[in-house]
């Protein structure tokens, strides 16, 4: 049992970690100027392989998480699709 903490501690410090460079990060960004526009597009592309992969995992691995991955597809599909007027045109 007592591995488990140990992984537990482990995982939450990690995220921890990747949460406060992700803070960083943003911040030098903002203050630098650099932020771009959001590319809508890249929502809708990541919901059409999260979607399939989520049914994919609920069939043959775990329910909740495959559920978990159909939600989130559903979501960035979403996203994506109520922006489409942003969406970045291709240039020739």
């Amino acid at each position: 049992m007592n591995e488990w903490i140990l992984i537990t501690l482990f995982i939450v410090a990690a995220l921890v970690i990747i949460g406060l460079l992700l803070i960083v990060l943003v911040y030098k960004k903002k203050k630098g100027g650099k932020i771009g526009e959001t590319n809508y597009q890249v929502f809708f592309s990541i919901g059409l392989v999260w979607l399939p992969s989520g049914v994919v995992f609920m069939l043959t691995i775990n329910q909740a998480l495959g559920f978990v991955f159909m939600v989130l597809g559903v979501s960035y599909i979403t996203i994506g699709l109520a922006n489409r007027d942003k969406w970045k045109k291709k240039e020739e």
